[in-house]
């Protein structure tokens, strides 16, 4: 057995910042991690994402339940396995999101959670050299950058989406999020930033935090509705750790859920069926599961070298003296290169669509294998969607994943945003910066012109753009599931820590707001810790 103050139950975005900073005041911090040490090579190229998306070393390659609504294909879900999470995996897109987003969660009952109140989270986090002192973080562990490398078909389509009438916006993460960006990247010099290299690297020397690898969490241990431990299991041996203060689940949107559920807090009747004792009737347990969809246009092009040809032959062997040399080249790019917050229809509030770009092109899936001739895409992404879905366990084995049901597009207007999108994506392409390069639609083709014809290429070849959020929603009403503090609903000392708390999608990427998370969690358990008695 293994004595703590605190158990941190995954690290990934935010579990390495609890622990991290939960460590900070001499505090005994357990930090359990089901992956290996982030050692492989890939995990640290920017541009190595696209090795990792299926990688089994460091993916836990979720798959989610064929449905209708998207064909009946399964989507895979790329969830990190491995010190930092998905963090240490993910394309390192660095946004926040609107103030909007924040103000909302406050409006719906979470007390602290407005943008005012994040906002110190957000800046305590980062590490960013330009933008405004009064927004931007200077200090914080995670060191975010602008391209070192622009490429030059990124410049032209922050050109063109300027000609098709949006201003140029320096830095979307400034509180104002509209126009078009040039992306800011969670990376330290040609390197990933992920939560493992900074959060953790910095507090690794210290003897009170102990990190348990390849340590798979099995089961809550419960005191009747208090929370006391966790177990879990290395090479077939079980372990208990034992949590003085508090246990705090980080394991992500498919993870928290599912050891809730298997160790006996969710919804009783789902529960029982599996042959689990309840503990605790918490019915939002798994509910409210929500994702950025996306469809992509694409271009064929000419006149212009994509990351396609790139990534192969001598050119590659280019870019690789370019990385480590200089820092520099398409090895230090990740997901996207620029970006365009606009609103899908006039007469809204601020931007509901992103639209990503990548000087490249996939030839089956969206962060695919690259295809072999020039291309460049358009990600056309939905950035507050509406359809809702779950993540319910199947059986009482944690080693047994569990059923991910999106429910994708059962929402009428992430279709409407999608189409708008498309038409959007298509504008910016006719413009002069990009036109003369463009060759063909590929993506969706020029026969896909009506609203029936974009229902369908969006139902039958969109897919994820790996955002998943919400199934352990923060509230105060009965499906709520942790309290604005983060606290489970009727269970001592345990906490919940990761995307799953969102009430509702932030409008952009997701890493950033989950470390911000994981930033106010530990400042409000060591207020917790320090408050009298």
């Amino acid at each position: 057995m293994i004595e703590a103050d605190y158990v941190v139950v995954g690290a990934g975005s935010a579990g390495c910042v609890v622990a991290a900073r939960l460590s900070e005041d001499g505090a005994r911090v357990v930090l359990l991690e089901a992956g290996p040490p982030d050692t492989y090579p890939f995990i640290h190229v920017p541009a190595g994402f696209l090795k990792l998306i299926q990688n089994p070393r460091v993916n836990w390659n979720y798959l989610t339940e064929p449905e209708p609504g998207t064909g009946n294909r399964p989507h895979r879900w790329p969830r990190g396995r491995v010190l930092g999470g998905t963090s240490s995996i993910n394309g390192m897109l660095w946004v926040r999101g609107q103030p909007a987003d924040y103000d909302g969660w406050a409006q719906r009952g979470c007390q602290g959670w407005s943008y005012e109140e994040v906002l110190p989270h957000f800046r305590r986090s980062e590490r960013y050299a330009a933008g405004d002192d009064a927004v931007r973080g200077r200090d914080g562990p995670v060191t975010v950058e602008d391209h070192r490398t622009v490429h030059p078909l990124a410049k032209r389509f922050v050109e063109a989406a300027q000609q098709a009438g949006w201003d140029y916006n320096p830095d979307y993460n400034s509180g104002d999020q509209e126009g078009a960006s040039f992306c800011q990247m969670s990376r330290r010099g040609r390197f990933r930033a992920s939560t493992a290299r900074t959060y953790l690297a910095e507090a690794k020397g210290r003897p009170n935090l102990r990190v348990e690898t390849r340590a798979l969490a099995s089961r809550l241990i419960f005191e009747g509705r208090r929370c006391t431990g966790v177990a879990f299991r290395r090479d077939g041996v079980e372990t208990v750790v034992r949590a003085a203060r508090a246990v705090i689940l980080s394991g992500g949107t498919i993870n928290s859920p599912h050891l809730l559920q298997i160790s006996g807090v969710g919804p009783a009747a789902h529960l029982g069926s599996l042959g689990v004792q309840p503990v605790h009737d918490l019915p939002g347990v798994g509910a409210n599961l929500h994702d950025h969809y996306i469809v992509r246009v694409s271009q064929r092009v000419k006149g212009a070298v994509t990351v396609n040809e790139q990534s192969r032959g001598l050119r590659l062997v280019g870019e690789v003296l370019q990385w480590t040399f200089g820092s520099r080249g398409v090895l230090t790019l990740g997901a996207t290169n620029a970006l365009l917050f606009c609103r899908s229809r006039e007469g809204l509030m601020g931007p509901d669509l992103q639209l990503s770009f990548a000087p490249g092109s996939f030839a089956a899936d969206v962060f695919g294998v690259l295809e072999k001739e020039p291309g460049m895409t358009i990600a056309v992404c939905p950035v507050r969607p509406e359809s809702r879905g779950t993540v319910m366990a199947i059986s009482p084995d944690p080693s047994i994943p569990a059923s991910i049901r999106p429910n994708y597009l059962s929402a009428p207007n992430d279709l409407e945003v999608i189409r708008a999108g498309i038409r959007l994506s298509r504008k910016i392409f006719s413009m002069p910066a990009l036109a003369p390069l463009c060759v063909q639609e590929t993506f969706p083709g020029p026969d896909v012109q009506t609203d029936d014809d974009m229902e369908r290429y969006a139902r039958g070849n969109g897919g994820t753009v790996y955002h998943p959020v919400g199934t352990c929603r923060m509230g105060t009403d009965p499906m709520a599931v942790v309290d604005p503090r983060l606290r489970v609903h009727g269970i001592d000392g345990l906490r919940v820590a990761d995307a799953s708390i969102i009430p509702a999608m932030p409008s952009g990427n997701t890493n950033a707001p989950t470390i911000m998370i994981g930033e106010k969690c530990a400042a409000m358990i060591r207020e917790d810790a320090r408050a009298p008695l």
